[in-house]
């Protein structure tokens, strides 16, 4: 199969790989771009995975006010490099976690960071509403573990599906952030102001 230049065009605009990633990736899947995709996606996401050691000494401080200014977000999103810190692409994740935080209110970035006592506590309320339910206790532990990782997905920010595609997590989003710019990122941490609460 001949890959021509204006194939590698479109998949570098679909994807923002770069022009050699984009030819190796036509090549490999025969010239189909949405395997070729795919493809990228997974030869990005072990690069990412290999990268999640590296010190995020660099990154930015963000801000977003929420249309109507009754909800606001300060974000800090760390990279390796100042470089890819000013870059469109890291400004553009960090704008779209922190519109992510304000529509969401999530409690913390990761699910190992809510505090252990509002988890006992979520487990104690959906083991009442199972037992108030009528569910038989041998089957309520397992309804309440089921419910935990629903809380988890509601409350843990890398856990949540992204408001833009249920499809994708935040994890997810970060994954691919970091495959696309070569780098490690860590959100690490966040503030949420609402007004009156």
């Amino acid at each position: 199969m001949n890959i021509t230049a204006s194939m590698v065009k479109e998949l570098r605009e679909r994807t923002g790989a770069g022009m050699m990633d984009c030819k190796s990736a036509l090549v490999e899947s025969e010239g189909d771009i949405e395997k070729a995709i795919e493809y990228l996606r997974v030869k990005g996401l072990s690069r990412a995975a290999k990268k999640a050691g590296r010190e995020t000494a660099e990154g930015l401080v963000v801000s977003y006010i929420h249309p109507g200014n009754r909800v606001g977000v300060l974000l800090e999103v760390n990279c390796e490099t100042d470089f890819v810190a000013r870059t469109d692409e890291f400004q553009r994740f960090t704008h779209e976690i922190a519109m992510q935080i304000a529509a969401t209110a999530p409690l913390a970035v990761s699910r190992d960071e809510i505090p252990a006592e509002a988890v006992e506590k979520e487990r104690e309320i959906c083991r009442h509403q199972a037992l108030e339910e009528g569910k038989p206790e041998k089957i309520v532990e397992r309804i309440v573990e089921g419910r935990i990782e629903k809380f988890y997905r509601e409350a843990a920010l890398l856990d949540q599906p992204w408001v833009k595609d249920a499809d994708r997590t935040i994890a997810d989003l970060l994954q691919e952030t970091i495959a696309a710019l070569g780098e490690n990122i860590r959100i690490a941490r966040f503030a949420r102001f609402e007004l009156g609460r």
